[in-house]
């Protein structure tokens, strides 16, 4: 059985001021040591419940704040960028389970720090007519390879909105928000504790089911997206790409031929936007 253990800052037990997700301070450090933590509960906790293999990928900013000799020595860490697969990379290998840990609340919405990939740059996101965020866009493209989205980690706003996109699956509620940087936080203990429980139970549970090990990638389908950036002269750098389609001032849309594409696409587009900072 293998797991892929993506790992993001901004739902972390403890987490809500911009400042704790930026590199070059105490208050990083400290932040970036509680994302580490919690990504080894899940990880202890899936090989309590049988897995064979766990891949732990470091899904904030750019891609360098896990601190691997705090992890499970077991577990093989996904470091930096760019990469094809962003937040997901790893399921090449073939996971048959993905737990998304310390995740957040979509773009203009009251989850803690909450947005939508990259948050000078898109306002909202939607994959065939569905508005998504990170949790939304990567799971399609889990879905896509096989895995099943199976624990889920964050504040409370980000697991009312991605419970009815998982049904099934587990959900950790690491702190209530009450703004975008305000809310009241679960201990730190309690939530490691609890996500290591619900990761031993979600693995024991899938084999107990019978279950493949290992996914199998199924055959994608084309994707469209729909694109709300923030500011109409994002607008006008991302339509030098000759494939997007301007519908106003500051909507695109573009076709993708699966969600793995869309993925790329967007993370592309996201690079750019750094012309304009």
């Amino acid at each position: 059985m293998k797991v892929l253990v993506s790992a993001d800052i901004e739902g972390v037990a403890g987490v809500f001021h911009p400042e704790q997700t930026r590199a070059g301070n105490g208050e990083y450090e400290a932040a970036r040591r509680w994302m580490t933590l919690e990504a080894n509960a899940a990880i202890e906790g899936a090989f309590d419940g049988g897995a064979t293999e766990v891949w732990v990928n470091d899904s904030h900013g750019g891609f360098r704040n896990l601190l691997p000799d705090l992890l499970d020595p077991r577990a093989r860490v996904v470091l930096g960028k760019p990469r094809t697969l962003g937040m997901m990379a790893g399921l090449e290998y073939g996971a048959a389970l993905v737990f998304m840990i310390g995740y957040h609340a979509m773009s203009q919405t009251r989850g803690i720090l909450a947005h939508t990939i990259n948050s000078f740059a898109f306002a909202r996101v939607a994959l065939n007519g569905v508005e998504v965020g990170e949790a939304g866009v990567y799971g399609a493209l889990a879905e896509e390879y096989g895995a099943r989205v199976a624990l889920l980690s964050g504040d409370d706003v980000f697991a009312e909105e991605t419970a009815p996109r998982f049904p099934g699956a587990r959900f950790v509620v690491t702190k209530q928000a009450t703004g975008h940087a305000s809310g009241v936080t679960q201990s730190l203990a309690n939530t490691r504790q609890a996500l290591a429980t619900a990761a031993r139970e979600v693995v024991a549970q899938h084999l107990a089911e019978g279950r493949a090990p290992q996914a199998a990638r199924r055959e994608p389908g084309a994707v469209e997206c729909e694109l709300r950036v923030q500011t109409s002269a994002l607008a006008d750098l991302f339509c030098q790409w000759p494939t997007l389609t301007r519908l106003d001032a500051v909507t695109l849309r573009f076709e993708a031929a699966s969600a793995e594409h869309a993925v790329r696409m967007l993370n592309c587009l996201s690079a750019m936007s750094f012309m304009l900072r």
